[in-house]
């Protein structure tokens, strides 16, 4: 049940869910490959490819900090090309990265709802298109993709249908991929949290109160609960963070908490 001498790909990993899933396999001695656009540090978004391989080392385990726009084919087979040369294969691929416009469609740039359809669906297709030569080689291979389970509820739709679009796109590629696997054992799998957890995210939602969210430390630890599992074991399935560490035997949530105080918000396209 560890993660030792593993080889992650982490898209999206220079801050938020992404880094705090790399650091938590770090700390296992995992190889982690850090795949992300900031390279140079912004004072408004904190994190860089360099400051979290940093960290992974300090954790434990060994980094690779790869500057990739996942929009971008030749990027994405240049960084996993690169990952397999650093550490002689590839075990999982952690589609984390994702773009975020929280707005109607009237206020909905065009620029905007293309970034959202080329990070989100096709950059989550085109990663694992580019990994799964390596992961069908892997002796227990995972693809664990941040998505929601699929939902055809308007209620999830109206408020800002590009961005439920591109998002629900994720969840569609997780399914297909899922079933064109299994046969060949590659668990593909997405996590989604049940309540909203404070990343730099948080910016592009109005209002949400930092003290009534989580910490990206849980859906760290339900990610890693996952990718230890056999890949034969499950797959195609959308799974919530809460869900995944209660089956691990978790009851104590308030670690996690931001304020354990508070009362913590749900997320968006869960009842």
């Amino acid at each position: 049940m560890t993660l030792s001498g593993k080889t992650l790909f982490i898209t999206g990993a220079s801050r938020g869910i992404g880094r705090a899933i790399a650091l938590r396999a770090a700390r296992d001695g995992a190889n982690v490959a850090i795949a992300a656009k900031s390279s140079v540090a912004n004072p408004r978004l904190p994190g860089t490819i360099h400051s979290v391989a940093a960290e992974v080392e300090a954790a434990g385990g060994r980094a690779l900090a790869l500057q990739c726009d996942i929009r971008e084919e030749d990027q994405v087979q240049a960084a996993v090309a690169a990952t397999v040369d650093a550490f002689g294969g590839l075990d999982i691929l952690v589609n984390n990265a994702s773009a975020i416009w929280l707005r109607g469609t009237l206020d909905t740039p065009m620029k905007r709802f293309d970034l959202m359809q080329q990070v989100n669906a096709r950059g989550s297709f085109l990663c694992a298109q580019a990994c799964l030569p390596w992961l069908l080689k892997a002796p227990n291979p995972h693809i664990l993709t941040l998505a929601p389970p699929p939902s055809l509820d308007p209620k999830w739709w109206a408020p800002h249908t590009g961005y439920t679009l591109a998002k629900m796109g994720m969840s569609f590629v997780t399914l297909g991929l899922a079933a064109e696997f299994a046969a060949q054992g590659v668990a593909i799998n997405a996590l989604w949290p049940r309540t909203i957890v404070a990343t730099d995210a948080l910016n592009m939602i109005p209002g949400v109160p930092l003290e009534r969210c989580r910490k990206p430390d849980i859906v760290a630890d339900a990610a890693h609960a996952i990718l230890v599992r056999p890949a034969r074991e499950r797959t195609g399935a959308f799974l919530i963070d809460e869900d995944v560490l209660r089956e691990a035997g978790v009851t104590d949530f308030s670690r996690y908490a931001v304020d354990p105080a508070q009362p913590v918000l749900p997320d968006l396209f869960l009842d």
